[in-house]
């Protein structure tokens, strides 16, 4: 900090070369705009340029950034305790959000929870937790899932590059079966069939421990599993006892216009993974699922030194609190009709926009060449670097890099969320017309 400081404040292009030299280059980063504060949707950088922030820290500040109730949670805390350990001294508020998730989470039976501090971590467990559960040690997951960046979250997403490339041999027995769209041609049939044909070919299905997936793939693409799909993955789990985990770390906290994306559909996971936007941007995860499963590991089979801290714990409570009281699953449902009309209305003079989708507020678009069906990640590049040119943040995501994913905090003030939309179409407009040319 005191380098930071000295003299006058240092530029953007000053911090990311001390960047460059102190900090590994697998550290990617999506943009070289430095934050110093914000406020619900605002950033402003180091220079003191104002940016719209349609990231949210990847859909973790949902309740946008700096909620005051969140803040009011925190500091409450801080004049308290900051850190005990919860295996060591345990405390109550922990125990209050674990009853809380228990009756919010999907699932008409009983449940409990475990607290850790990552989307990574959260999922790891579920998988520890199901194959205590069961005895077997199979997982299945789906082609462009993104599930984490360490070895066996690592081995269940769906993506090579930029994720697996480069670290070796992967853990084994997890296997992957292709994610239903039907944009590129891969039905809930197709995918079905396939999955039958791993069962048959690869994996028996009394070896298989839990079948994983996003409700709506996230780093993937934002792709909806299709109700008859997720219906049909119930079904199959409970005929082989193999348990179906809902990996909820980006989908939770009513980004779809539900608490939970799997609200949508008409069965429940047999356990749930969440993170990012449980605590309005403190680290905090958690794994949620039936009683019965959740206790198959031994005492100090689960936890962590800072799993469940309770600074994380206290404004997880606030956003919860926050997320009904403010009727945020409405507003992302009114939120996301209004950007996907917007977008809908420029397919006409946009060729390259290929398909606008997404339940509640998690909404993408996804571009292709003109009148064809290969995928356009420059398209993509191009409009993300030309809205971040007139201050709004944008993420792209999508196995192909050509989708474009929207992930505003839901607290945004209408007249910042059309400001935004005037970007995001001029920015579409400018570079498609570029591209003609």
């Amino acid at each position: 900090m005191d380098l930071f400081w000295k003299g006058n404040p240092m530029s953007n292009k000053e911090l990311s070369e001390r960047r460059d030299s102190a900090i590994a280059r697998g550290v990617g980063m999506m943009t070289q705009v430095y934050a110093d504060r914000a406020e619900n949707a605002e950033v402003w950088d180091i220079e003191g340029n104002r940016y719209i922030d349609f990231a949210a820290g990847i859909a973790v500040v949902n309740t946008g950034h700096r909620h005051p109730k969140v803040i009011e949670a925190v500091k409450k805390q801080l004049d308290r305790f900051t850190h005990t350990c919860h295996q060591v001294m345990p405390y109550e508020n922990y125990v209050g959000l674990a009853e809380r998730l228990n009756t919010r989470v999907p699932g008409e039976f009983e449940k409990k929870t475990i607290f850790v501090s990552t989307g990574a971590e959260a999922v790891e467990n579920a998988v520890k937790i199901a194959r205590a559960a069961t005895g077997r040690n199979a997982i299945v997951a789906f082609s462009g899932a993104f599930h984490g960046r360490t070895f066996m979250t690592m081995s269940m997403t769906g993506k090579v590059f930029p994720y697996k490339a480069g670290f070796g041999a992967m853990p084994a027995d997890v296997f992957h079966a292709p994610f239903p769209i039907e944009l590129h041609g891969v039905t809930v049939e197709h995918s079905l069939g396939e999955l039958n044909r791993l069962f048959k070919a690869d994996v028996d299905p009394a070896r298989v421990a839990a079948i994983i997936l996003e409700p709506v793939q996230g780093e993937g693409g934002f792709y909806e599993a299709p109700k008859a799909f997720m219906t049909a993955l119930r079904e199959i789990c409970d005929e082989h006892g193999i348990l179906l985990i809902a990996d909820e770390v980006q989908t939770g906290f009513a980004r779809t216009g539900k608490v939970f994306a799997m609200e949508h559909h008409d069965v429940a996971p047999d356990l749930t993974t969440m993170a990012k936007g449980l605590a309005g941007g403190f680290p905090l995860a958690a794994v949620t699922g039936r009683a019965e499963v959740m206790d198959a590991a031994n005492p100090g089979g689960l936890g962590g030194t800072y799993a469940g801290n309770p600074i994380g714990v206290a404004a997880a409570h606030a956003v919860l609190d926050v997320i009904d009281e403010e009727e945020l699953c409405d507003r992302a449902n009114y939120l996301g009709s209004r950007l996907k009309q917007r977008l809908e209305s420029l397919r006409s003079d946009i060729p390259e926009i290929a398909d606008i989708r997404g339940p509640g507020f998690m909404n993408a678009v996804e571009f292709n060449l003109p009148a064809s069906s290969t995928p356009n990640p420059d398209f993509a590049n191009a409009v993300k670097a030309e809205a971040l040119n007139h201050g709004l943040v944008l993420l792209t995501c999508g196995v192909y890099g050509n989708v474009i994913r929207f992930l505003s905090p839901i607290t945004i003030q209408d007249e910042i969320f059309a400001e935004a939309m005037d970007i995001i179409e001029a920015s579409m407009r400018t570079v498609s017309q570029k591209a003609a040319a």
